[in-house]
């Protein structure tokens, strides 16, 4: 994504004159995420899902602000009980049950990964975006590890919310990096107008 879009999407709505389009990117986003929470496998006490790789790809295409404002949308769909998390489940509970720590994490998540593609850690550069994705997805599973680790204990914490998941984040992050490539040289064959 150039600069130039990258501010235009992350520019607050009631300053933008396209904000229209910023609350269609909203409600977009939302909808993508919340499909993405419906592939999962489920796991207790925490479900692997494309969650993380969807929180990190609309963060890295949207920005850093329009980005987590997209991820806390969603949460807040999530908590007023619509079916949009892992397992189709939404409501109250998952904000205090194990996976938390993962959720309180996303939009932070999403933030810092949109700060650095503006960066350059983008699909113009695949390697730099891997770095950054794997970041990201070490913070949400730093965040959710912790919480559990709070619920469960340390040990169980790590052997349960951070274990299971770093191969697959790491296949995550290679992915996300390709997906942004793609999008980038997609991109830079569009013409200008």
């Amino acid at each position: 994504m150039s600069q130039d879009l990258s501010r235009a999407v992350s520019a607050p709505v009631s300053r933008h004159p396209h904000g229209v389009r910023q609350v269609a990117l909203v409600l977009g986003g939302t909808a993508v995420l919340a499909a993405s929470s419906y592939v999962s496998i489920p796991m207790q006490p925490v479900p692997v899902s494309l969650q993380t790789f969807a929180v990190l790809m609309v963060g890295a295409l949207y920005g850093w602000r329009l980005g987590g404002l997209t991820v806390l949308a969603w949460l807040l769909e999530a908590a007023l009980g619509m079916p949009v998390l892992a397992g189709g489940k939404g409501g109250l509970a998952p904000f205090f049950g194990p996976t938390a720590g993962y959720l309180l994490a996303f939009p932070l998540a999403a933030m810092l990964m949109g700060w650095l593609a503006v960066r350059g850690w983008d699909g113009a550069h695949p390697l730099r975006a891997f770095w950054a994705m794997l970041l990201c997805t070490t913070l949400i599973l730093l965040v959710g590890g912790a919480w559990l680790g709070a619920m469960i204990g340390a040990a169980k914490g790590w052997q349960l919310g951070v274990l299971p998941f770093l191969v697959g984040d790491v296949v995550k992050s290679a992915l996300g990096a390709a997906t942004l490539a793609l999008w980038h040289s997609a991109r830079t064959r569009l013409p200008r107008t």
